[in-house]
């Protein structure tokens, strides 16, 4: 590793050992008092080298990219750095004159103040369930019961299987039953567990659906040709565990026999170029593949599912957060997929229909020159499996504040977010080859 010259630089790889030795593997559960959140962006090719090692040895958690192999020259760069890391870690990048701006101050403190109008508030009956705060699983869950029964005419629940904790993997089918077959849209969130933004998105899609289906032309047309499967938790022992001990829980919470670390990246597991470019083999990286594809039974259940019906799914919306993009494949190669133009123009009018709501610029393309390369993922598997529509959402915002976005956020998040979704869905609509 080249490093900058002067008589510190000789200094760094030993300070560097001296931060590896000092950190803890993994922040206590739910223990963020102290922790910041720092954003850089390496301006050469030695700074890069030099963040990579750094965040490979001292195993932080990065928020943006997802992994050091991500950073390159210019790269937004967002890292979660615990408090006793912090003392050396940041004078560190001061000798090597990287230069860095903390995003948020002290963890514990947001993660408190985001939580704290939800623990006072009253929990209101699921005839008054409020949208614009996060739910827990139990919540979710129940408001999906409750939709099922009161609005039977528009909504049918029912479980794709179980999950490695032996949750049910429910999954709510909306649209009205005017024909005996018709084509589909399949929609799935919080497939990473700590963005919680993906779950209330698609709890406001079908509150929205609901709600405005006698009202809005459009909506009555989508519910009228087309069935929605929509699945607000994808990752649902993850999303629980977010909840319970972990805020910022990214991955499914399967065991692994030879370490003592949880989970699989349940967007790198999926059955196309699996464990290739942007994934671990590693049980304790943040995007760690699994054992072989399919390993994570939550993954097994949607695949097999959507194999099962991909005759009739022609679109696969998956929505994650941060960052403001709209993806479309390929994210494991650089390539054009066969139907670029119908893809391309439909992402296009889609993030300026996003756009006209409060002005929020999306970025959009295919997922690996616009975001970065990464394999077995889930759009890739839609794509590669004959959905011909298949698009990741990376929502609200750019890293202010990234995966603790507020609750005052959700409605214009979700206002705009509606928009692009319905515009997509209008796109598929007029049949473009």
């Amino acid at each position: 590793m080249r490093l900058p010259g002067g008589p510190a630089a000789a200094l760094l790889p030993l300070c560097l050992l001296c931060l590896q030795a000092a950190l803890p593997l993994r922040a206590h559960r739910g223990g963020y008092a102290g922790d910041k959140v720092i954003r850089v962006v390496p301006e050469n090719e030695k700074q890069t080298q030099i963040l990579r090692a750094a965040f490979n040895r001292l195993k932080v958690d990065l928020w943006q990219p997802s992994s050091p192999f991500y950073i390159t020259e210019g790269t937004v760069t967002d890292v979660r750095v615990p408090q006793n890391t912090s003392r050396s870690l940041l004078p560190y990048l001061q000798q090597a004159n990287i230069q860095y701006t903390i995003l948020i101050s002290d963890l514990q403190k947001a993660i408190e103040n985001q939580t704290a109008s939800r623990s006072h508030r009253n929990r209101r009956s699921l005839s008054e369930y409020n949208y614009e705060v996060y739910h827990s699983l139990e919540e979710i869950q129940d408001w999906m019961h409750h939709l099922n029964e009161t609005h039977s005419d528009l909504v049918h629940m029912f479980s794709v299987g179980k999950s490695y904790e032996g949750r049910p993997l429910f999954v709510l089918k909306i649209g009205k039953r005017s024909r005996p077959y018709k084509k589909a849209v399949w929609m799935d969130c919080g497939i990473h567990a700590r963005e919680w933004i993906g779950p209330a998105f698609c709890q406001w899609f079908v509150k929205e659906a609901l709600q405005t289906y006698q009202t809005d032309p459009v909506m009555r047309k989508m519910l009228t040709q087309l069935y929605f499967y929509v699945m607000p938790v994808f990752n649902v022992d993850g999303y629980h565990f977010s909840w319970t001990h972990d805020r910022f829980w990214r991955k499914t919470r399967s065991k692994n026999t030879r370490f003592r670390c949880h989970g699989v990246d349940a967007n790198r597991n999926w059955k196309v170029k699996w464990c290739d470019e942007g994934a671990s083999f590693h049980p304790c990286d943040d995007t760690y593949c699994g054992p072989f594809p399919e390993s994570e039974p939550e993954v097994k259940a949607v695949a097999h599912f959507l194999r099962k019906h991909r005759k009739q799914i022609k679109a696969y919306l998956s929505f994650h957060a941060y960052a403001q993009m709209l993806l479309y494949p390929y994210s494991y190669k650089y390539a054009t997929i066969p139907n670029f133009s119908c893809v391309e123009l439909a992402a296009y009018n889609a993030v300026n229909a996003l756009q006209s709501a409060y002005g929020v610029r999306y970025r959009y393309g295919p997922a690996s020159s616009t975001l970065y390369v990464s394999s077995g993922s889930s759009m890739d598997w839609a794509y590669k499996n004959g959905i011909p529509y298949a698009f990741a959402f990376e929502l609200r915002d750019t890293g202010h504040f990234g995966f603790l976005l507020p609750e005052m956020l959700i409605k214009p998040t979700c206002t705009e977010t509606m928009l692009a979704v319905k515009n997509i869905t209008l796109h598929l609509l007029k049949k473009c080859h």
